[in-house]
């Protein structure tokens, strides 16, 4: 089941990167959405980075309970 995970934490990077160049390419011609999609690539990296944290947590409680 962590190896799904594992797949599925990378999903938020993909989709933060098409965030952020979406982000980018709008940028010049509006304004408000290009805000939108960066702050979008933004909040899901944190999310990334959050699940990564506590899988970890998470793991290293299972493999001490073992």
């Amino acid at each position: 089941m962590t190896k799904i995970w594992k797949f599925f934490q990378y999903g938020y990077l993909m989709v933060a990167f098409i965030c952020l160049v979406e982000g980018i390419v709008r940028f010049n011609t509006e304004r408000t959405r290009a805000y939108l999609f960066l702050g979008f690539s933004i909040f899901i990296t944190l999310v990334f980075f959050f699940k990564r944290h506590f899988r970890k947590k998470v793991e290293k409680r299972n493999n001490q309970n073992k």
